[in-house]
């Protein structure tokens, strides 16, 4: 699995639509459509500022994640970002990986 980091922010319509449906619900809604897709949520959490909403989710593969981003996009209910998560043992295996490379101007 793979981890996923979505940064939501509502449109005017999604804002009606969540004050409709309450937050429990729309959660519900997504968790039935990550399912679907072989994935499951880690953490949801509304905020305030520039992004409404922060989901953790982790999923079998990246066209799994696009699947979703993909959808909620077309719904025009929401504006989605999503961001590839790595652990701290991903990160050490990067590091260790032998890599060729010229900075630039040198």
């Amino acid at each position: 699995m793979r981890t996923y980091l979505w940064r939501v922010s509502y449109s005017a319509a999604g804002t009606k639509g969540l004050l409709g449906e309450g937050g429990t619900s729309r959660r519900t809604t997504v968790e039935q459509l990550v399912g679907g897709l072989g994935g499951s949520i880690v953490a949801w959490f509304y905020a305030f500022g520039d992004d409404d909403l922060y989901v953790i989710a982790n999923m079998p593969d990246d066209e799994a994640a696009a699947a979703v981003s993909l959808q909620v996009a077309a719904s025009g209910a929401a504006r989605i970002q999503t961001t590839v998560l790595l652990t701290a043992e991903q990160i050490d295996e990067a590091a260790k990986a032998s890599v060729s490379y010229r900075s630039p101007g040198t």
